[in-house]
């Protein structure tokens, strides 16, 4: 099956139900999560080029593996039958067993073969002994029983059976994915077409870096930030580029994004003030919502539906940005890219810091792991970019109140458990 597309998401999609105004995260993602569905079409490729993409459809075993019963060490093969206590002496076929070259005859009962890692079990054998284990002239081996029947062997089928069901739809393919599949003879798979991410700028206060910014703009760190994060995510950037402040560039703009993204991500302009213009033209779809999320930092996340193509409208403060994405945007794009909804597992580990805080809202601070305890960053301000350079994770507080003092158990988030 290639380039088979799902049906579209409803325009309605991010609507909360009327007198809705704070809401908690774990609300805010379970809504989120009811909401998406994969967006992205279907292509069939060979499972060695695999590395990254989604499944589509689960992977079945073309064979077992191992095919065949083999020996899991180099040794000496025979029926156990004829293994008695104490002491015991064989004489050996002319021939051996080894991988890929199988012995061709019947072992007969009594009487034991050379066998190597990896070869193929004869017949009339069932039970290996390892070489270490044997004293031998050549022509006879003698060891000690008694001996596990079946030791040192492997049977087919034993890692798995053939027609088995060894991937599941929405696995993101990794180097060990590769080898299974490869393994027990599959060529051929079906995944996800790589969910496209568009990244949009806009905003006259904002300049291009290597460009000579006037006094009153500043240098745009979102986008190239987004991007990065989409790359990482292993998603596909698409720059849409930087929009000025004008209602029909940034409609003819979002007509654009829409037709070269699945996805499309703003930063900044999306609440409800006076210049927010990306929320006034947002509104011009009749499926804007603002999500007042208790969150800090973060709140406004504006939802949206533009020709068909689902919006994030993210915090402009680059911190505020980064932090909302990882939370909401992270899972929410598994979903529409078919991988399913993946939270990060958290990490409980002693603090390094101190801080008593307010309840009503869910705070991340950056933070990073030394020493075996989480250390947050000097400043909580959400302009400081430097921060989350410095951080390699976040540390998630509670909606209630809380006292963190140094050893207090904290839920810590690596970078790493989101993917980037």
């Amino acid at each position: 099956m290639t380039d088979l597309t799902p049906p579209p998401l409803a325009n309605d999609c991010f609507a909360l139900p009327p007198g809705v105004d704070w809401t908690p995260v774990d609300e805010a993602l379970a809504a989120l999560r009811d909401r998406l569905a994969p967006v992205t079409g279907t292509e069939t490729i060979r499972a060695v080029d695999g590395l990254g993409r989604i499944l589509a459809v689960p992977v079945i075993a073309g064979r077992s593996n191992p095919p065949q019963p083999n020996s899991a060490v180099d040794g000496y093969g025979f029926a156990h039958a004829g293994v008695v206590p104490g002491p015991n002496r064989m004489p050996l076929v002319e021939g051996r067993s080894a991988a890929g070259e199988p012995f061709p005859g019947t072992v007969p009962p009594g009487h034991a073969i050379r066998i190597l890692t990896g070869a193929t079990i004869p017949a009339g054998v069932d039970t290996v002994i390892l070489q270490e284990d044997i004293a031998t002239d050549g022509q006879n081996i003698a060891f000690h029983g008694p001996l596990k029947p079946g030791a040192n062997t492997r049977r087919a089928g034993e890692d798995v059976d053939d027609g088995d069901e060894i991937l599941p739809v929405g696995r993101r393919l990794t180097p060990a994915d590769i080898a299974l599949m490869t393994a027990v003879g599959v060529d051929r798979i079906e995944v996800r077409m790589p969910l496209r991410v568009g990244v949009i700028s806009t905003g006259d206060e904002l300049a291009e870096a290597g460009t000579k910014a006037r006094a009153d703009q500043i240098y745009d760190a979102n986008r190239p930030m987004l991007l990065a994060m989409a790359a990482r995510l292993g998603f596909v950037p698409v720059d849409l580029g930087r929009v000025a402040d004008d209602r029909d560039s940034l409609r003819a703009a979002m007509d654009a994004a829409s037709t070269a993204a699945d996805v499309i991500l703003t930063s900044g302009g999306a609440s409800a003030g006076d210049e927010d213009h990306v929320s006034a033209l947002l509104k011009e779809s009749g499926s804007l919502s603002h999500w007042r999320i208790a969150i800090k930092p973060g709140r406004p996340l504006a939802l949206a539906m533009w020709n068909g193509t689902p919006v994030f409208g993210l915090p402009g403060n680059p911190v505020a940005a980064m932090v909302t994405a990882l939370i909401f945007a992270r899972p929410a794009f598994g979903m529409l890219a078919g991988e399913g909804w993946n939270l990060p597992e958290p990490l409980l580990l002693p603090a390094a810091f101190s801080k008593s805080k307010k309840p009503g809202r869910r705070e991340y601070l950056r933070a990073r792991l030394r020493d075996g305890r989480v250390e947050v960053f000097g400043s909580e301000g959400s302009g400081r970019i430097s921060g989350l350079s410095w951080a390699e994770g976040l540390v998630e507080l509670p909606d209630e109140a809380a006292e963190i003092a140094p050893g207090t158990l904290v839920r810590y988030l690596p970078y790493a458990a989101f993917g980037l």
